[in-house]
């Protein structure tokens, strides 16, 4: 059964690629890292909006659980869950915040920040030394919670419910009778191209 639409799975592997190119770039100091943090900053834009407006299993109110409800569904108590359950929801959360925080401070930290309105007044220097830590810090958080995705990953493997072919093909086996509703690849597009504009409008005032 379907799962997961074409531009969800294009956005994960995107995300992916351009993750570890800014880890290298931003290791080594060298290379593109600038213009690789605006185009994961365009793609976590494109899956915020996607996830109020996308596929019903990209949609935030679809897998954003209480902690209750978590608790219930790991007791057996809950049905199965279609796309993320409770738990892949609030990592995807995490992922998704982190993301943007480490994006936007990143563009902070590059200059982008300067042309804003009375940037003069609120990015003072105590900010923009807030702004470096957050960069810095998240650089050692955001493996750290790739980590922890892989391994659940791994760990649903060995449990005989593969997630990650799911992700390549869109389908999963062990659903077979569920209605889910998928939004138009024409739609997804417009977004993507909506969020390509605002960066071209943050990079063409700074």
């Amino acid at each position: 059964m379907k799962i997961w639409d074409l531009p969800t799975r294009l956005y994960h592997w995107l995300q992916a690629i351009l993750f570890m190119a800014l880890i290298i770039t931003g290791y080594n100091g060298e290379g593109p890292h600038i213009q690789l943090g605006l185009g994961l900053f365009t793609l976590v834009m494109w899956r915020i909006v996607w996830g109020i407006v996308g596929s019903e299993t990209n949609r935030f109110k679809q897998f954003v659980r209480s902690p209750k409800f978590m608790w219930q569904y790991f007791r057996g108590q809950e049905e199965q869950s279609v796309g993320h359950n409770p738990a892949g929801g609030w990592m995807v959360v995490s992922l998704l915040l982190c993301l943007l925080l480490q994006c936007i401070s990143g563009l902070v930290l590059a200059g982008f920040a300067d042309s804003l309105p009375l940037a003069e007044l609120w990015l003072t220097d105590w900010l923009f030394d807030i702004f470096s830590l957050i960069h810095d810090w998240l650089f050692y958080v955001l493996p750290l919670l790739i980590f922890m995705h892989v391994s659940a990953i791994i760990g649903y493997k060995l449990c005989d419910k593969p997630l990650l072919l799911a992700m390549f093909t869109g389908y999963q086996a062990k659903y077979t009778a569920i209605s889910i509703r998928f939004e138009s690849n024409l739609k997804a597009l417009l977004v993507l191209i909506v969020t390509v504009f605002v960066t071209i409008a943050l990079v063409t005032r700074s």
